[in-house]
């Protein structure tokens, strides 16, 4: 697909990549560098940026005249100043001097009739500041990636809601238009592929149809990002911060939060980071389901076809940076990419099937770390959703998942809210299709009967894993943790000691090794089941 391009800006980009419009003698002096995309031209000056709108005209967008271009840049500043205040700065008009010459002016200057175009100007960070930069040097780490779910979940909680925008009908236009696209760019592409996506997408889009609208009604829709992929997050001042959000188009920007998270999860799987996709996503709806309660759960079941219209966005606007790059190594190199990705988005199509794990055992055991461990590699992208007894009883209790309860929190009648919203929390992702780790101590027989219910109801192979560590190990774990969602404290797993998990019929497992010992034998475990099953 090739965009109209409607103006010559040449003299505009001389403009901005003239030291001496910055004040300066040389390009050196400045580390003056110029970035291009098919929407817009970057120039880093010194400690600024300067991003100039293209004057070019696409099905998704418009910047095709000065005026629409000044309208998209006062959109892109006020945004963007939701999550990164610090860095943008101004929107800033290009003059015409009386003697014909061009002047970047101050902000607040300009008008329709004396600016030729305009720029947002931004503080300059490095590219080592980008996600996109440390994912492709091996930099990019857990902590960091739960830092950004943190960061993601707060924008969505306050984000403004838009019930008129979204659902079956949003999806729908979407993924419409992600086929218009692809197709118009068959030359490119395999046109087989493009006419499978399209088919699998429509009927994952019928199958979602009502989900996508309870969803809506229920306040899932939101003004979010529209392009939260890891080239548009960055660390200033030392924490994950979104910027260069959709301000083109409110219905691309406005969306349910799950797909706009998933343009992210999309990113992740298409660098082989499933493990840090899967941290983000559990981290994310650990805190949806704190904010929103379980009902946000039933959102994973929208997740092939987010990631799949997140995908087919990629292939689909690649090909569109393609035809408009003038070197022809860079031209096919994105190419090869589009198509890569138009192969992630057909993956995302055809998920495995679900299954649910339940991982019990006395605090220490390591259950939340196992669950973590083995979650990327079970089911469909990104991996299995962890539910967490801990977590469910902080939002039942309507506390912050770091805050310590008082002791009414863990009265009778609230775990047993806790255990039957863990096996309905269950039961609403395996009917949408997404993998399950159910983690929690699971002391009685009743509690680990309810669960494995929960994965005879929805028809999908259930295993049960019991960990076993001694009094003195258990001590020691409980006693080093800081920062835990869980309130287990030393005093607690003594009385558990004293307890006894009565049948046991769940596997048993020795906890006692290291963390990655531990979960190579579930997954030995698993893999014998799965292995029996199938024969």
């Amino acid at each position: 697909m090739q965009g109209v391009v409607t103006e010559d800006q040449a003299a505009v980009i001389a403009l901005l990549t003239d030291p001496a419009t910055h004040g300066a003698k040389s390009a050196a002096a400045l580390k003056l560098e110029r970035f291009d995309t098919h929407g817009a031209v970057v120039v880093l000056a010194g400690d600024r940026a300067y991003k100039l709108k293209r004057a070019v005209r696409y099905p998704f967008f418009d910047y095709s005249t000065a005026a629409r271009r000044h309208h998209a840049c006062v959109r892109e500043l006020d945004l963007n100043r939701r999550t990164a205040p610090d860095i943008y700065l101004a929107v800033r008009p290009v003059l015409r001097a009386r003697d014909g010459t061009l002047g970047l002016g101050r902000p607040g200057e300009g008008d329709a009739a004396t600016a030729v175009d305009w720029v947002v100007e931004m503080r300059r960070f490095g590219g080592d500041a980008l996600l996109d930069q440390r994912a492709r040097d091996g930099r990019l780490d857990a902590g960091t990636m739960l830092e950004l779910a943190d960061a993601i979940a707060a924008f969505h909680r306050a984000a403004e809601r838009r019930p008129d925008l979204g659902g079956h009908d949003g999806m729908a236009r979407i993924v419409d238009g992600i086929v218009a696209g692809l197709e118009a760019d068959a030359d490119r592409t395999d046109p087989a592929k493009v006419a499978a996506f399209a088919s699998r997408a429509r009927a994952l889009l019928a199958r979602d149809a009502a989900l996508l609208d309870r969803r809506r009604a229920a306040g899932f829709v939101r003004h979010g990002h529209g392009d939260l992929h890891l080239r548009n997050v960055c660390l200033w001042q030392g924490r994950p911060t979104l910027f260069d959000a959709i301000e083109f188009d409110d219905r691309i920007a406005t969306c349910d939060v799950l797909y706009d998270l998933a343009f992210l999860l999309m990113d992740l799987e298409h660098r082989g980071l499933r493990a840090l996709a899967n941290a983000v996503f559990n981290h994310y709806m650990a805190r949806a389901v704190a904010d929103d309660g379980i009902d946000a759960v039933q959102g994973v079941a929208l997740l092939p076809l987010f990631l799949a219209c997140r995908a087919g966005i990629r292939a689909q606007v690649g090909l569109a940076g393609a035809r408009a790059q003038p070197d022809a190594a860079k031209q096919a190199a994105a190419e090869t990419e589009a198509r890569a990705y138009l192969d992630l988005a057909l993956a995302f199509l055809a998920p495995p099937a679900p299954l649910l794990v339940a991982i019990g055992g006395r605090s220490g055991t390591g259950k939340s770390t196992i669950a973590f461990a083995l979650a990327p590699g079970l089911g469909s992208a990104p991996g299995a959703l962890v539910l967490r007894s801990d977590v469910l009883r902080k939002a039942i209790m309507g506390t912050d998942l770091f805050e310590r309860l008082p002791q009414e929190g863990y009265g009778p009648d609230v775990t047993e809210r806790v255990f039957s919203g863990l096996a309905r929390a269950a039961g609403l992702a395996l009917a949408g299709g997404h993998a399950v780790i159910a983690d929690a101590v699971y002391m009685l027989e009743s509690q680990r009967a309810e669960i494995a219910a929960a994965a005879r109801a929805a028809g999908v192979a259930f295993t049960g894993i019991w960990l076993d560590a001694s009094r003195e190990c258990l001590e020691r774990r409980v006693a080093a943790r800081t920062r835990d969602v869980s309130d287990a404290t030393v005093a607690i797993v003594r009385l558990q000691m004293d307890q006894q998990p009565g049948r046991m019929d769940w596997v048993r497992v020795d906890a006692a090794a290291g963390p990655g010992e531990v979960a190579d034998a579930v997954r030995r475990i698993l893999a014998a089941k799965t292995k029996h099953l199938d024969g």
